[in-house]
């Protein structure tokens, strides 16, 4: 971080500073440059509140030269992070697709879909039993039954799963998931990220509507200073001014986000666009642009489905996407699986 002092600045005001800042765990480091002093400060930044900084009338101007996420951070840590859930490998140019419906209805239901996308490629199976709705009187998950009927399908299939948790009061009944699912809306629910810190389980977060790539591996900071380093995080589109789709994929946040970060990156065309006919077509694009996978809602009757029907492609659409995104994977030397 590097502090400009304001030209004629008292020197008691800029001794006072140096004071102040001597609180944190760094080391300070004085020059002069073109007539005005320049602090360089080194060390554990993450603390380090600039916008106090900038209170000191002797200060004219705070430049960051770091990133304020330490663990996150593909500077700090250049080897990518390879995660293993069962006998499956996510990063490491492996290209994972998980798949599955939004909401988990059956023990019928759940079972046919998961057998469905297994026998077409799919890797992972996704289902939610914990639903966050927009509306209150939208259906709102089965709950703990429903994480029940996904770990039925687990032992049918051998699929690991993910699910999505709302609250830390739900976290007791996650203990058998495989990968934890945190959605768009909990993004900066922070003490809930606390205490995902904590497990030592694979945590799939999700990016939310309106928060930066910044908020995004911010947020990833949380659980990776908490001690869990497996964590996954998921491009799932964000709120523009376009009505057409549901959300507006930002297909240029997967490049950024591998240049920036060591984590895996993965993308959510379902929710991206909430439009199954180009469902497809996006999951392409995203394989296309450096993902590590994708997560993809499949349902077997999604004209009666009781959540996000219109985004959910059907077990035949996804089975003549496979091929193609195999395809893709193959010209970037990645594996589909």
């Amino acid at each position: 971080m590097i502090i400009m002092i304001r030209k004629g600045a008292e020197p008691e005001k800029v001794e006072a500073l140096k004071q102040w800042l001597s609180r944190y765990d760094v080391t300070i480091d004085s020059a002069y440059i073109w007539g005005s002093e320049v602090l360089r400060m080194e060390g554990d930044l993450s603390k380090v509140d600039t916008s106090l900084i900038k209170r000191f009338d002797c200060v004219a101007m705070v430049t960051s030269t770091g990133e304020p996420y330490k663990f996150a951070s593909r500077r700090n840590f250049p080897e990518n992070t390879v995660i293993r859930v069962g006998n499956r490998v996510i990063g490491d140019n492996n290209f994972t697709v998980i798949a599955g419906p939004c909401s988990v209805e059956s023990p019928e239901q759940i079972r046919e879909v998961a057998q469905a996308v297994k026998t077409s490629g799919a890797s992972i199976l996704r289902g939610g039993a914990f639903k966050p709705r927009t509306s209150p009187y939208a259906f709102q998950g089965l709950k703990s039954r429903g994480i029940e009927m996904l770990l039925e399908a687990k032992k049918a299939t051998g699929m690991p799963i993910v699910s999505e948790i709302v609250d830390i009061s739900a976290l007791p009944f996650f203990e058998n998931v495989d990968i934890i699912q945190v959605g768009a809306r909990n993004m900066q629910n922070f003490e809930l990220l606390k205490e995902l810190g904590q497990i030592r389980k694979p945590i799939l977060l999700k990016r939310g509507p309106a928060n930066t790539i910044q908020e995004f591996l911010l947020s990833a900071e949380y659980i990776l200073a908490g001690g869990n380093k497996d964590v996954i995080l998921c491009e799932r589109g964000v709120r523009t001014f376009e009505t057409l789709t549901r959300n507006t994929l930002d297909i240029s946040a997967i490049p950024m986000l591998k240049k920036l970060t060591h984590l895996p990156v993965f993308a959510d065309p379902s929710h991206a666009c909430g439009i199954a006919d180009i469902v497809p077509d996006i999951a392409f694009a995203c394989a296309a642009a450096g993902a590590d996978g994708v997560m993809i809602e499949v349902h077997n009757d999604p004209v009666n489905a009781f959540s996000d029907g219109a985004q959910s492609i059907t077990p035949a659409s996804f089975a003549a996407m496979m091929p193609k995104l195999s395809a893709i994977c193959g010209i970037l030397g990645k594996t589909l699986g």
